[in-house]
């Protein structure tokens, strides 16, 4: 009689609640089988943890010589230099606490450092910036509010530059979703996020390539004649050429990725080091695989719960994987339940370590590649 009488209001509830997203069927390949150079290991778990609940939710990193450089959840761009955390820079303003304070407060995620040794960032509510880190000087070069062929920036994520720093390439991940939100934009699937050219002489923007689900990362080829981005919901990374024979063209650089990928950054061996906080499990079961087909589950998952709450359903699996120059796998690092890196976004290479960051850990984390 209790089972009926919880079940009830329960289906009445999810009769006429309404859904935030709605979302289309996707069809994946099979993932890859986690063997051979994908074999699960636990050599992430050897990384140590740096300025542990000092900072929160360190994106995306970068460093002029040895002063590391990254942006953090409360909307600050800040200095990392002999154990110390210094603010450089902040783009917005509040009490940046809670998620819903991020569109005043700003959120970096990319940043890179330009031929003058400036810091360039993209921030997600309020476009793309030049920073000078030593004189502490802001100036912004494209504005969210800004239409861009007439769709606003509502998600700018990364972005990578070209070495004389005339143009950047950017991604524009929703001009329906905001960050806060990411998890809905994963969910629904949305194929309105867009890769861009900025010219910082002409202050000209292009769409380079439209249509793409939830683009995330992004980096020039080291002879700049390609850009890589992440097309995180399809589990796949995407090129478009910029000069060549196929200049203006697009095609797959690799598909069918063993996890949803965040930040592209290149390795010294001549590849590209990927992120991913969560897998595709084969052998296992993969939920984003199985959702992928089965939009109204989705749309009752997002019925009953919070984003927040949804979250902590997803296996806290991290993955590091380099790319060959071609888009072959070359190595894989793992941390199997996310125990030392979490919510790993992207692995910087720098003096023979690996900086780790996340995108909501309360740590930025280091790893020697001579132990791994």
């Amino acid at each position: 009689m209790l089972a009926v009488s919880l079940t009830i209001p329960l289906l009445g509830a999810m009769l006429l609640l309404d859904s935030p997203i709605d979302p289309q069927p996707l069809s994946f390949k099979e993932p890859p089988l986690l063997l051979g150079v994908l074999q699960p290991n636990t050599k992430l778990q050897q990384a140590e943890r740096l300025f542990e609940n000092q900072l929160i939710g360190p994106e995306s990193i970068a460093n002029i010589g040895d002063v590391m450089f990254t942006g953090t959840a409360d909307g600050r761009i800040v200095k990392l230099e002999n154990g110390e955390i210094e603010t450089i820079a902040q783009f917005g303003s509040g009490p940046c606490k809670t998620r819903d304070d991020e569109p005043a407060c700003g959120r970096p995620l990319g940043i890179r450092v330009g031929p003058n040794g400036t810091l360039f960032v993209a921030d997600a509510y309020k476009g793309l910036f030049e920073v000078n880190p030593w004189k502490r000087e802001v100036k912004l070069l494209i504005s969210s509010e800004t239409p861009i062929e007439g769709r606003k920036m509502s998600f700018v994520n990364d972005l990578t530059i070209t070495q004389d720093g005339r143009k950047i390439y950017f991604t524009d991940s929703s001009s329906k979703w905001q960050r806060r939100d990411y998890l809905l934009l994963v969910m629904e699937g949305t194929d309105d996020g867009r890769l861009l050219e900025y010219d910082t002489e002409t202050k000209e923007v292009k769409v380079l390539l439209d249509q793409l689900r939830f683009p995330n990362g992004v980096q020039l080829s080291p002879a700049e004649d390609f850009v890589l981005v992440a097309e995180m919901t399809m589990a796949r990374i995407r090129r478009f050429y910029l000069s060549g024979l196929m200049k203006g063209g697009a095609d797959l650089f690799v598909e069918n990725l063993p996890g949803f990928p965040d930040n592209i950054r290149p390795s010294s061996s001549g590849g590209y080091w990927v992120s991913m906080a969560t897998i595709r499990f084969n052998p296992g079961f993969s939920m984003l695989d199985f959702l992928s087909e089965r939009p109204y589950i989705k749309r009752m998952i997002f019925k009953l719960f919070s984003q927040e709450t949804v979250m902590k359903f997803v296996p806290r699996y991290s993955l590091v994987l380099e790319l060959s120059d071609s888009g072959a796998f070359r190595r894989s690092l793992h941390d199997p339940d996310g125990q030392v890196a979490s919510y790993i976004s992207e692995v910087h290479e720098h003096d023979g370590h690996l900086y780790l960051g996340s995108f909501r850990a309360p740590f930025l984390c280091r790893l020697s590649l001579q132990s791994v």
